[in-house]
């Protein structure tokens, strides 16, 4: 097999990683605050794909350029399901939140099978077939796009969280919910913020995702399974983990792919996840508990 196929197929499941990584950063900031896991995850993120296909097909926009709405929006999704219906739920028991967030995601999956019917659906951009040349290799230029995008937008995150005021008082939910209502931080406020973030970082990733793969409602629970695979390798509210978990796993599915067959990519990420619960409970970047 000529390295050259190789390498080129290792760049385009790294750049895929990379958004793969954008949407499970967005799971990640949700338990690295708020210590509740998002079983909705994946079909918040089906939601915005589906959001991306309705604006190309009614106005042509780009799903690019629509991702900033659709991330907007589902900001606000998350932030009033953070406030309303979650909000109650912080102190009682897990597995009442698993019940809520689960119901929640059956909804949201049905509901798009009402409306959309079960076929699959993709985008067609006029840039889909380009490619861009780097040395030897030739790369996927929708790829290369949705990568730097996603970087860009994690740098940003990364940026809020470090150097603005409010990036720093969710920090300090985390790091000490009981200090951070002595101190006179608005908890329940900070929560919903948080998770309104979080949903918009899955909103602009499943706006990218549409220039990538087809499609279809239930897409949703895959993608919630897959963020909690990257998350857990990267390690449990890592933002920088969450990154490097989504690469990881673009890297395995590309090369199961060429080396095997596309069928093994849930194969070998699911063998990563075992490798490193053996070896490193916390994840990749995590902490010890």
């Amino acid at each position: 097999m000529p390295i050259e196929l190789v390498f080129t197929v290792a760049v385009q499941g790294i750049l895929t990683g990379l958004v793969y990584g954008l949407m499970a950063l967005g799971l990640s900031v949700i338990f690295g605050v708020v210590r509740v896991v998002n079983f909705a995850h994946g079909e918040m993120m089906t939601i915005a794909s589906y959001a991306a296909i309705v604006a190309f097909g009614a106005w042509n926009i780009d799903p690019l350029v629509a991702m900033v709405p659709i991330a907007v929006i589902l900001f606000a999704v998350g932030y009033m399901l953070q406030a309303v219906l979650i909000n109650p739920f912080i102190n009682r028991p897990e597995h009442s939140q698993f019940i809520l967030l689960a119901a929640v995601a059956i909804i949201m999956v049905n509901g798009l099978l009402m409306i959309f019917g079960p076929d699959a659906r993709n985008v067609l951009v006029d840039y889909a077939l380009d490619s861009i040349e780097i040395g030897p290799l030739l790369v996927d230029k929708v790829r290369v796009i949705t990568a730097a995008l996603a970087l860009l937008i994690a740098a940003g995150l990364f940026a809020f969280f470090k150097l603005t005021r409010t990036g720093r008082a969710i920090r300090a939910c985390a790091d000490n919910y009981l200090g951070a209502l002595v101190v006179g931080l608005n908890v329940k406020k900070l929560y919903a913020l948080t998770f309104g973030i979080g949903s918009a970082c899955v909103g602009a990733a499943g706006a990218m995702m549409t220039l990538l793969i087809d499609t279809t409602p239930n897409l949703g629970p895959a993608f919630t399974l897959q963020a909690f695979v990257i998350v857990i390798i990267g390690g449990l509210g890592s933002m920088p983990g969450a990154l490097l978990g989504g690469v990881l796993i673009g890297l395995s599915e590309a090369m199961s792919g060429l080396f095997f067959a596309p069928s093994a990519k849930t194969m070998f990420g699911v063998g990563i996840l075992i490798l490193v619960l053996l070896f490193r409970p916390q994840g990749l970047l995590g902490r010890k508990i």
